[in-house]
């Protein structure tokens, strides 16, 4: 399994996008989600999706669908 990032974005539409890959059985996970939490900055680092490379075809015309 070798993960490829399908976009990046705010941190709140990662993870409703995430969901929607899953939704579809495409595993995903979100990088960076976290990064500068402390000092509150967290919300200005984009989120990196990452889904498996089998899936990623997929996974992007779902993101492009949903936009």
């Amino acid at each position: 399994m070798s993960l490829v990032e399908i976009g990046r974005f705010n941190r709140n539409e990662a993870h409703i996008l995430i969901g929607r890959l899953e939704s579809e059985g495409i595993p995903a996970v979100a990088l960076d989600a976290n990064s500068s939490i402390a000092d509150g900055s967290y919300l200005f680092i984009p989120v990196r999706v990452m889904v498996d490379e089998d899936d990623a075809d997929i996974a992007r015309r779902i993101v492009a669908a949903a936009a």
